[in-house]
């Protein structure tokens, strides 16, 4: 009966053995998941936004180079006042003065612009 028992029981284990000793003899396995993704940003959306951005761009630019050229006359003019208002005062003329509301040059007897 001893001998009877004894077969069972390794007839029962030596699945369980050998189960267990692949498992021994095996190494343990791991995926690599470091991975490095290097997109260039250029998509289909990022695209629309740049296309969208230039049309926006060059629709303004008629507005932008009008207000430009608006600073550019209003320098211009009040260069040219500086230089004008420099003039009466040193001019020669003692009815000459120098009208800063209207920026002309103006004769004190007459009310008229003159050229210093």
């Amino acid at each position: 009966m001893n001998t009877i028992l004894r077969k069972r029981l390794t007839q029962a284990l030596l699945p369980l053995a050998l189960l267990t000793g692949a498992f021994a003899l095996s190494h343990p396995v791991q995926a690599q998941t470091s991975k490095l993704v290097i997109e260039s940003g250029d998509n289909a959306q990022t695209r629309q936004d740049a296309a969208m951005e230039k049309e926006q761009w060059n629709d303004t630019r008629s507005l932008r180079q009008k207000v430009n050229k608006r600073a550019e006359k209003e320098w211009d003019k009040d260069d040219v006042a500086f230089d004008d208002r420099d003039n009466c005062q040193q001019s020669a003329n003692v009815n000459a003065y120098w009208e800063p509301n209207t920026l002309r040059c103006l004769d004190r007897r007459t009310g008229r612009a003159i050229t210093p």
